[in-house]
């Protein structure tokens, strides 16, 4: 593995960290703060770090691109899966929440290759079928372990499936830290207008943070950032095939923090269900990364013929 490699993981291995600790400090917050005020402290806080990313870079906050369809339907979808995120947060087991949300590759393969036109052959759509049915046994409709509230999460990686697929389709030129601000801005939005359909109905005033409660969306909006930066480095670092599959990471780190902090003891079912969606999302990184390195020697074999009967 070269150095690249090496970096890349690292830097996923620790994204996933800090995401599952920001998502620790938002469990925590949630407690005593209603979730419209946490969303709007997120994205709140998390905004001005891309809008003076987008100035540096000699970039325009309000260009053409901002009201772009692309645009319009990824900030959408950022803002749905975060309410259905952080909703679940609120009132799921945080092992749940983080086996459920790890289906997001397999979903978004899946969603690619109906509405995209995306090439998927049988063995993936076979990984893609092994996944849900881990995602069912997490879930687990039916039985005395299903949690209703857990339907968040799945709305939270339907809209964050459009999101990511929506991402593709902006314009060339559009640069990530534009697009950080956009959705981030969204966040807020929604978080303000959440807070006042809270407030008219009676479901949760916004308070002034006490001191604790402070220095939980604070944990939460450092590592998050944190978090964010060292995804978007991992992206960018080494090969995607190579990286990308850590990025299970999570679920473990989610695991230990719900067991050690909030004394969650995830049951066989679910440890099951999420075992089969680890495994299902390698498999299916592992097929696209052997299909990538097909079509790489496919065309290198295609140059050498043009060239040998060029020399003709």
């Amino acid at each position: 593995m070269g150095k690249d490699n090496l970096r890349g993981v690292a830097l996923m291995l620790g994204s996933m960290a800090l995401f599952a600790i920001e998502d620790m400090f938002l469990k925590w917050a949630a407690l005593g703060l209603p979730t419209g005020e946490l969303i709007f402290v997120a994205g709140l806080f998390g905004m001005p770090v891309f809008v003076l990313l987008v100035w540096r870079q000699g970039g325009r906050i309000f260009g053409p691109t901002f009201r772009h369809p692309a645009v319009i339907a990824r900030n959408l979808g950022e803002m749905i899966g975060t309410l259905g995120y952080i909703t679940a947060l609120a009132t799921v087991p945080l092992a749940t929440v983080s086996a459920v949300l790890q289906a997001m590759p397999l979903v978004v393969t899946m969603a690619a290759a109906l509405f995209m036109q995306a090439q998927v052959g049988w063995r993936r759509w076979t990984a893609i079928g092994v996944g849900l049915a881990g995602v069912l046994m997490v879930v687990q409709p039916g039985t005395d372990g299903f949690h209703p509230q857990a339907m968040w999460v799945l709305l939270s990686v339907m809209a964050l499936t459009m999101r990511d697929l929506a991402t593709r389709m902006i314009p060339p030129g559009t640069t990530n830290a534009q697009i950080s601000a956009w959705g981030l801005g969204s966040v807020t939005l929604l978080g303000l207008v959440t807070m006042l359909v809270q407030g008219a109905l009676g479901l949760g005033q916004a308070v002034i943070p006490s001191g604790p409660q402070a220095v939980l969306l604070a944990g939460a909006v450092i590592f998050g950032t944190a978090g964010y930066w060292a995804i978007t480095g991992a992206a960018r670092t080494g090969e995607v095939a190579v990286v990308a599959p850590f990025r299970y990471a999570r679920l473990l780190c989610a695991m230990v923090i719900a067991i050690v902090v909030f004394h969650e003891y995830p049951d066989r079912l679910t440890v099951a269900g999420a075992a089969l969606i680890i495994l299902s999302g390698l498999y299916s990184f592992a097929r696209e990364r052997a299909r990538a390195r097909a079509e790489a020697r496919a065309e290198a074999r295609a140059q050498s013929l043009s060239l040998t009967a060029a020399a003709e």
